[in-house]
């Protein structure tokens, strides 16, 4: 499945859009770029997945996911399968939000 999945990667313009993605490291810049090539639609809808996938990570229901993103229990079926034979973009992406989250939580003092 891996080796299919990678064949959308054969085109200089589909490269052009890989190497633009990990070359924009300010969040305003990513968001306003998103927000140009894509519909507002397709935001809500990928957003919703990578939390589809954060909440399969996390072992909640498929109830539950799709009460909470609004998205068919086919569509969680999906990325849970992707979660689990897919090329480990989700794993990645979801270890640097957790990452990210953290690093913005300040120790506590000591009283």
């Amino acid at each position: 499945m891996i080796k299919e999945v990678n064949r959308v990667w054969n085109t200089d313009s589909a490269q052009q859009l890989a190497r633009v993605m990990t070359s924009i490291s300010d969040k305003a810049d990513m968001q306003n770029f998103l927000r140009d090539v894509m519909t507002e639609k397709e935001i809500v809808e990928i957003s919703a997945r990578l939390e589809a996938a954060r909440m399969l990570t996390n072992g909640e229901k498929y109830k539950e996911i799709t009460k909470q993103t609004k998205l068919s229990s086919r569509t969680v079926a999906r990325i849970n399968d992707w979660l689990k034979n897919g090329c480990k973009g989700y794993p990645v992406a979801l270890n640097l939000v957790e990452a990210s989250h953290y690093a913005h939580i300040l120790p506590a003092r000591a009283e």
